[in-house]
């Protein structure tokens, strides 16, 4: 019942997570796209900007004043709880799916050999120091200088990155790297853009000049926040993908597919401006697909040979050694009400025409077992991969017969 209760727990608050994500983020990229586009006015002095736009069956016309209002209208509206709600749900979703399981989720032996108490400690603690660093470099002479700070964010989470798989399973590592990243961004909306709007309406009611420091702090660390946009949303799908988190160079791979999103983020936020770089977009480009190069499957040693690949019925006992206490109709590990991802290995038959994904996630980014909780061994994993390679070697030969 635990494990029922559990996974219902982890599909709402994902789904929550997912929908109030979805929310705050499609505001920040409409403001950042809206702010871009104004057709900027010189004759009226109270307009900055304005915009037409048709959307729904419908004309819009949106003006962006160069001052605060006069008079406060009646209805403001604000743009926060997004941000909120967001970070809540998406921290309950840790708690329920790493922190309950945190033995399972978050321990590698083979990274390093922590009590659950040790790794929850180690996640939560790298959600403050992130936040922390970030905070002081913004707020030190370092953080005017927009390149330098750009490099020690970059820095710091290449460091975080490094540190979190060299103690954590590589799924824990990455969403934590995700949360942290999520962090900054919802504490900067906390403690920076919502108090600096407010100084503004304040300002407007009692009639006097707001503090203008404070409200390009704000704009910086809005900014910020669409930066760091699309690396958020890569790790949020990133455990899917057990090809990244599952690398020996994981932090690295982690790196790279965030710096990419990072500058394909930038080309979207300069495209309209006259002389941008042209090679952002190209560079960035390319620098996803040489991660996807660098991570393709090696293709199996030409020395092997079907007759010295192990039966089918051998790499079974290994599977259900090691995989089906979770990959089964009716799972006996506890942690689990239902076959993860609806993935049943319960007899050859489903070995076979699961065979590619088994040999992937065993073999190839050993991401399997979950944490390796049940030991699996080298000489089992070269098992698995003689096998795989014998079966490629069999259908190989059968292409080539048939006319």
């Amino acid at each position: 019942m635990e494990a029922y209760l559990q996974e219902w727990l982890g599909l709402l608050l994902r789904w929550a997570h997912f929908i109030t994500g979805v929310a705050w983020i499609g505001a920040s990229f409409y403001f950042n796209w809206l702010e871009n586009h104004l057709e900027r006015q010189q004759a009226e002095a109270d307009i900055a900007g304005d915009l037409w736009a048709v959307h729904g069956g419908g004309f819009y016309y949106l003006q962006k004043l160069r001052a605060a209002p006069q008079q406060l209208p009646q209805h403001l509206h604000w743009f926060k709880w997004e941000a909120y709600f967001t970070w809540l749900s998406g921290f309950a979703l840790l708690c329920v799916v790493y922190y309950w399981n945190a033995g399972l989720f978050m321990v590698d032996s083979r990274v390093a050999d922590l009590s659950s108490l040790q790794a929850i400690t180690i996640g939560l603690a790298s959600l403050l120091l992130s936040w922390l660093f970030y905070d002081l470099l913004c707020r030190s002479a370092a953080g005017k200088r927009q390149a330098l700070t750009a490099l020690m964010i970059i820095a710091w989470f290449a460091l975080l990155s490094w540190l979190l798989s060299s103690l954590l399973s590589g799924r824990a590592a990455y969403i934590h790297v995700g949360a942290a990243i999520g962090t900054i961004m919802v504490a900067n909306v906390f403690f920076v853009i919502i108090p600096s709007q407010k100084e503004l309406v304040d300002a407007v009611r009692e009639q006097r000049v707001p503090d203008a420091r404070k409200g390009e702090n704000a704009l910086l660390r809005s900014r910020h926040n669409n930066y760091f946009t699309l690396p958020v949303l890569f790790i949020m799908i990133s455990n899917h993908y057990a090809g990244t988190f599952g690398h020996s160079l994981n932090w690295l791979v982690l790196l790279l597919l965030s710096l990419s999103g990072v500058g394909i983020r930038h080309w979207f936020n300069i495209r309209h401006l006259e002389g941008h770089s042209r090679l952002v977009l190209p560079f960035s480009l390319l620098l996803l697909l040489a991660v996807i190069i660098a991570l393709r499957p090696q293709a199996p040693a030409k020395s092997q040979t079907v007759s010295a690949s192990p039966a089918t019925a051998e790499a079974m006992k290994v599977v259900q050694q090691h995989c089906t206490i979770c990959h089964s109709a009716k799972p006996d590990h506890p942690g689990f009400a239902a076959a993860p991802l609806g993935i049943v290995l319960d007899d050859e038959s489903a070995l076979n025409v699961l065979a590619r994904r088994v040999h992937h996630v065993t073999v190839v980014t050993q991401s399997m077992p979950l944490a390796n909780a049940t030991g699996m061994s080298d000489e089992e994993r070269d098992l698995i991969d003689r096998w795989y390679a014998g079966r490629m070697l069999e259908q190989a030969k059968r292409s080539e017969q048939e006319p």
